[in-house]
């Protein structure tokens, strides 16, 4: 299988997104719209490197890939995806991999970096071996976890899968928040309600915890406006307030893509912990994901505690390096 360098996120849109939706590590990251506002963003000082695979029935892989110095990676980073991966065709893993370990024989290159790689990837199956074989040095490490948890049909079936504490205590604060006179919470998602309204989800972001408030530096906060008008505008991004004295007091911004409902990011106003606003705000949420049927809620990356009170289980994601021996290690 030949590889075609893939020089633009549109050339093969339409191919890609017919892949995606085959691939088992289809996520939102690896559309490429997703990629190309994060190119917009982050690429200074990189070149996009990546190739796609084309069979005569259509595009069997896609390697989203770029280049900074001697250094390969795939696009992205993960301070802005939570996972990554090669786009293959099931059924195509070995004669991709084979075009991988072909294309990186003739490729001028030190360091591969392969990050954000969910446990069962066909890329942790396949790589390190075949890199080995070629007398390349493999390293592969866990990065970090991302729970989250299989959706059952109903709330009531949800509150019984959560251990007795979590369901006594999440009962017990959404009593405390129902006698509240005049709390509601509510959910905005056209482009045009989204973008005024980002200004809000920021400043509650930024107040719920100092280190998301050092996460969102300038660039950063331009990736993410970015990023929300093009999510609203495909119709996967929805924002969530909570609202109490007639002031929003907590916030949430999820996106739904193929079945999955992902808590991306959240916060609140530390004035009104004592309701416990924003885990109530993330349960809402994931009420309202069972309400829609959707299949599972990802709480994406970080083991904060508030994820395992709401019932999130572990899946683990690692970061794979594939290096060049050093002249050195020949002599």
């Amino acid at each position: 299988m030949a590889a075609t360098p893939l020089n633009s996120f549109q050339e093969i849109q339409s191919e890609w997104l017919d892949l995606l939706a085959q691939c088992p590590v289809n996520t939102f990251y690896l559309m490429p719209q997703w990629q190309e506002v994060w190119w917009e963003s982050f690429s200074d000082g990189r070149e996009m490197a990546g190739f796609y695979v084309q069979r005569p029935e259509g595009v069997a892989a896609i390697a989203s890939l770029s280049r900074q110095g001697d250094d390969l990676s795939f696009v992205g980073s993960t301070e802005t995806f939570d996972y990554n991966d090669f786009m293959i065709r099931p059924g195509s893993e070995a004669d991709f991999f084979s075009a991988l370990m072909d294309w990186l024989s003739q490729g001028d290159w030190k360091e591969f970096e392969l990050p954000s790689l969910i446990e069962g990837s066909p890329t942790l199956e396949y790589l390190p071996d075949l890199a080995r074989e070629q007398g390349y040095s493999v390293e592969i490490a866990e990065e970090d976890v991302t729970p989250g948890l299989e959706l059952p049909v109903t709330w009531d079936e949800y509150l019984s899968s959560l251990s007795k504490k979590n369901r006594h205590e999440l009962r017990r604060k959404l009593r405390r928040l129902e006698a509240v006179e005049g709390w509601r919470w509510y959910c905005v998602s056209e482009p045009d309600e989204v973008i005024p309204r980002l200004g809000d989800f920021l400043s509650l972001m930024r107040q719920s915890d100092p280190e998301k408030d050092a996460y969102m530096t300038p660039e950063r906060e331009v990736f993410f406006r970015r990023m929300a008008e093009r999510t609203a505008e495909l119709d996967m991004l929805r924002l969530f307030f909570l609202e109490m004295d007639g002031k929003d007091v907590a916030t949430a911004l999820c996106f739904d893509y193929n079945g999955t409902r992902f808590l991306y990011n959240s916060g609140y106003n530390p004035e009104y912990a004592y309701y416990s606003v924003g885990l109530l705000l993330n349960a809402l949420c994931l009420r309202e994901a069972i309400e829609q049927k959707k299949a599972y809620f990802d709480f994406l990356r970080g083991p904060e505690p508030y994820k395992y009170h709401l019932g999130g289980l572990n899946r683990t994601i690692y970061r794979m390096v594939v290096s060049k021996p050093s002249s050195a290690d020949h002599s």
